[in-house]
């Protein structure tokens, strides 16, 4: 019998060094100053920035779920970093926090270093909107895991904010108004049940323009989450935000009330805002009702401020010079509902 080696097994060691070398380009191009080593050692290390009076560390992690699907069966692999990143970073920000540092897990039952690199690349690209440094990952090859193409992607982002400055939810009031950050489309959340109406109800083929996309449906699924998190901690210097709420799984209902105090709800206005093509062409395709699409997807706002009245032009003005769209899109009310039912909707 002839002696097996690790590659043998399935494990490539030399493929894996090839990657750490072919990704240091892009992990330099995040680097914050706070920054003290290189990629590559044992352990990432970063200092706080200076002049916080209080520091808090915040925390936020995260993967892309089963919009990877749509990435294997696409082979378009250069977007879903930036997904990982805005998932974890959009978290970290609501509480005020600049994100400082990322890292990322790819695992895959064989190693491909082109498909490995285009992931970790679009990473590095999410940090850059982000404002965080890569500051390192981990590439595991575990022969048998994963079907042959298929990988996982998991990412942990760390933050931090003078405490003085952090948001709890306790200023918001009657009378405040939510501004609307607009998402890019589904962001990363619902693609089970997406893929379930349009590919398997309606039979939608991925390289085919359908519904008045103006684009191939592949590529409006893949279109990247919003990094809102630089945008959002600009947006904090103007005193005027009192939450921020992260619209992931749960939708408007399930996430805006978890920034809220007690004895306050929402009311949204959704003809104030523009609902993508896409959601609409699901709810058709699925013959989906329309409570679910709400609990399952962001339906065109990816992030929303809860903000003084009186300074939601100045919040907007930020946010806008920033690159991310935004509305006022509705405002504060008192409620004595709980959880989904204090997000209501005008004209139900």
């Amino acid at each position: 019998m002839a002696r097996l080696t690790y590659r043998d097994a399935g494990v490539d060691i030399d493929a894996g060094d090839s990657l750490v070398e072919r990704i240091k380009p892009h992990v330099r191009t995040t680097r914050r100053p706070e920054v003290l080593a290189d990629v590559g050692g044992f352990a990432g290390l970063c200092r706080l920035p200076l002049g916080l009076r209080e520091p808090i560390m915040v925390s936020g992690t995260d993967g892309v779920g089963t919009k990877l699907k749509l990435a294997f069966m696409t082979g378009r692999h250069d977007t879903v970093g930036v997904d990982l990143v805005a998932m974890c970073a959009n978290d970290v920000a609501t509480v005020g926090a600049d994100a400082l540092f990322f890292l990322d897990y790819f695992a895959t039952g064989r190693l491909d270093v082109g498909t490995a690199e285009r992931v970790i690349a679009g990473v590095a690209d999410g940090c850059r909107r982000a404002g965080c440094t890569l500051l390192g990952g981990e590439t595991a090859e575990m022969p048998g895991m994963y079907p042959d193409g298929e990988y996982d992607l998991a990412g942990f982002c760390v933050g931090v904010v003078d405490r003085h400055e952090m948001l709890d939810g306790s200023t918001v009031k009657v009378g405040d108004v939510v501004v609307g950050g607009f998402s890019s489309g589904l962001h990363s959340n619902g693609y089970s049940l997406a893929r379930r109406a349009l590919l398997d109800a309606a039979k939608y083929d991925l390289d085919a323009e359908v519904g008045g996309l103006g684009r191939t449906l592949g590529e409006a699924l893949l279109e990247p989450t919003v990094v809102y998190a630089r945008a959002a901690h600009r947006a904090m210097r103007t005193g005027q935000i009192h939450a921020m709420a992260h619209i992931t799984g749960g939708g408007l209902g399930g996430n805006i009330p978890r920034v809220l105090p007690d004895g306050v709800g929402v009311q949204l206005d959704p003809r104030r805002w523009t609902r993508h093509a896409l959601f609409d062409l699901i709810q058709r395709a699925g013959d989906v009702d329309e409570a679910e699409m709400r609990r399952t997807f962001n339906l065109g706002l990816g992030m929303a401020f809860v903000v003084e009245a009186a300074g939601a032009d100045a919040v907007m003005a930020v946010l806008r010079e920033n690159h991310i769209g935004c509305a006022i899109v509705g405002e504060v009310i008192p409620s004595d509902a709980v959880d989904e039912a204090r997000v209501t909707f005008v004209g139900d």
